[in-house]
């Protein structure tokens, strides 16, 4: 499940949801609920947190294992 990397990117730059909310520019309550999959995580913003920590939406959906993103 994409939620598991979304989650293991963020503690491996160790962040907490609150950072990831302010650079997504939502609350933390909204980050959270997306996080633990209450809430359906936006593409739009799965995108942001890609471009962020440089990371492919390939990787964060686990259809691979590289993290590398192509530009």
């Amino acid at each position: 499940m994409y939620l598991k990397r979304v989650r293991e990117i963020r503690e491996d730059n160790d962040l907490y949801q609150k950072d990831i909310a302010e650079i997504l520019k939502i609350t933390t309550q909204q980050y959270q609920l997306y996080e633990s999959g209450k809430r359906d995580f936006p593409l739009d913003l799965i995108i942001e947190f890609s471009k962020y920590f440089e990371v492919s939406l390939d990787y964060i959906t686990e259809l691979s294992n590289s993290k590398e993103r192509r530009h």
